[in-house]
């Protein structure tokens, strides 16, 4: 398992969960990160912040800070 921050562009992965229980953790399960659900690494910023991933037919721009707080099983 590894962040989806360190995914590489292109890279699908399986969420596992969601590290920590606060607001931010609350708001990325609002926006479908749950367990379980596949996601794929679309690109990112020229600086590398944020990334964008593709879930459930939508794209959605994260920062990597709250990115890394999703563990994901990458995908082959």
């Amino acid at each position: 398992m590894t962040g989806l921050d360190r995914l590489t562009i292109g890279d699908r992965g399986r969420v596992v969960r969601i590290i920590g229980a606060d607001e931010i953790t609350a708001r990325l399960f609002e926006m479908g990160l749950t367990p379980g659900v596949a996601v794929e690494l679309l690109g990112c910023a020229p600086l590398g912040d944020p990334i964008e991933v593709e879930l459930r037919g939508y794209r959605l721009s994260l920062r990597k800070t709250e990115a890394a707080r999703v563990e994901v099983e990458q995908l082959l």
